[in-house]
């Protein structure tokens, strides 16, 4: 739901541009501020006028629950009044609600329409879950995915290049690339996306479509890691572990899988306990003492 309220409010700010001013754009504000119910009482007049922008912030109130009791039914009553004048980011709410059943039955045949409208506007949330859709049914359409993903990309979004960089590594709806893979990588990671740094740290370290590189391997698995990434705390651990790229050092790789930890990613916690239990194993009792004080600071 938070992705949804997110993409939303950038995606109908943008649209709306600087055509909206006075209380729209001071409801805004105060959305930005946490101040939901006054958002509502500042956009609810202008919804009400035909004001599409607000329309598509009271619809997402609503959907939220923000301000007002969440009320599914009634953003999707905003959302298509506010997509009927061609708002985007009402468009795309609409498939991402028709999706998922929210306010009515779901329908992929619904959600594909308001999808194909919003990512023919240039909408690039709507462009990937065009492709995401293309990927899912009875009848796959990878290819379709891939262009849809590629046409994302190319407008320079940070996730879309990460997403295409994944399909040309993995064959998906398009011949494989490990040379094109890294290269999406890198664009995506350049703009700070954190998964991207990662992953772009793990070609480098395993010379897929180029040649090694541990030096930046470390480098945007450090990135990366700053950025919160459990995966790549875990990653560094295991070129602290491995040798790889610096000196062996159980210590230190027990520091970072003992940071991997911290994440949400039940995977990621389930390899690092292994790893941690494995290296714990290995180590005196002396550096297992030294490498927990340092993981707790």
């Amino acid at each position: 739901m938070s992705s949804l309220r997110n993409i939303a409010l950038f995606a109908a700010v943008t649209a709306a541009g600087a055509a909206f001013a006075g209380s729209v754009e001071d409801g805004f504000s105060a959305y930005r501020n946490g101040e939901y119910a006054k958002a509502l009482l500042l956009w609810r007049p202008y919804a009400e006028n035909g004001d599409p922008a607000a329309q598509a912030f009271l619809g997402d109130l609503y959907f939220a629950g923000q301000g007002v009791a969440q009320d599914f039914k009634q953003a999707l009553f905003w959302f298509k009044l506010a997509a009927n004048k061609g708002n985007v980011a009402a468009e795309f709410n609409l498939g991402l609600a028709a999706e998922r059943g929210m306010g009515a039955p779901a329908s992929n045949l619904q959600a594909h329409g308001w999808y194909k409208k919003a990512a023919d506007a240039g909408h690039v949330p709507a462009m990937l879950a065009m492709a995401r859709l293309c990927r899912g049914g009875d009848s796959p359409d990878l290819a379709q995915a891939t262009r849809w993903t590629e046409k994302a990309a190319k407008t320079g979004d940070p996730e879309a290049e990460d997403a295409l960089a994944e399909l040309y590594r993995l064959g998906s709806g398009v011949e494989p690339n490990l040379a094109q893979a890294r290269e999406w990588y890198r664009k995506a990671a350049e703009q700070g996306y954190a998964p991207a740094e990662n992953n772009l740290a793990m070609m480098y370290r395993f010379g897929a479509g180029g040649p090694p590189d541990y030096e930046r391997a470390f480098g945007w698995l450090h990135r990366a890691a700053d950025h919160g990434i459990a995966t790549a705390k875990y990653n560094i651990g295991a070129m602290y572990a491995l040798g790889l790229g610096a000196a062996k050092d159980p210590v230190e790789a027990y520091v970072w899988y003992t940071r991997a930890l911290a994440g949400d990613d039940g995977d990621v916690r389930a390899q690092a306990e292994k790893a941690l239990a494995l290296l714990k194993s290995q180590m005196r009792p002396a550096d297992v003492a030294e490498a927990e004080q340092r993981a707790a600071h």
